[in-house]
């Protein structure tokens, strides 16, 4: 977010009366927030964006309460992206060149310290959807490749939904 994205949530908050909310500036990788301080965290496409993602899920699990819950949506992958595609600043500004592989995404979740992990959601692309889009039909145009291959790839681009909760320590 930026410094004028913040100002606007807030007077957003202010005028339909939600006084139980907090904007901060920050990143995703460092929040602005107290250890074990936070419920819930939800995010909806960002973490493709971070180029550290299992330091985005270390420091969620930082910030959350024993027994806070994460839930995320995101953009991954079933194959590795070629070349053309992954070094592509467009395609990484559209949330499909920074996505990582699914596997590698959900033991980043794992790997954190996340319990109760599990998918709850995937969803493909509709083929109609992947061959209309300018950025691929730009890239069939500039790299030569027909655009079966190119559906063929952007079927490998998926929406996940996973939920996890961080665990409460034993006191027994």
């Amino acid at each position: 977010m930026t410094p004028e994205m913040v100002e606007r949530a807030k007077a957003n908050a202010q005028k339909n009366g939600y006084h139980n909310v907090d904007f901060r500036l920050g990143e995703i990788e460092k929040l602005p927030v107290e250890s074990s301080s936070v419920d819930v965290i939800i995010s909806n496409c960002v973490i493709n964006l971070s180029t550290d993602k299992p330091g985005v899920f270390q420091e969620a699990w930082r910030v959350l309460k024993p027994g806070g819950r994460l839930m995320v949506s995101d953009i991954v992958l079933l194959e590795d992206l070629p070349a053309f595609l992954s070094g592509s600043v467009e395609a990484y500004v559209r949330c499909i060149a920074g996505a990582v592989r699914k596997e590698a995404y959900l033991d980043a979740i794992k790997e954190a310290g996340f319990e109760e992990m599990s998918v709850v959601g995937e969803s493909h692309f509709p083929e109609e959807m992947i061959a209309g889009q300018p950025l691929l039909q730009k890239l069939a145009a500039t790299v030569s490749i027909p655009m079966s291959e190119l559906q063929r790839i952007g079927r490998s681009v998926v929406s996940l939904k996973v939920a996890a909760k961080k665990g409460v320590p034993d006191t027994r």
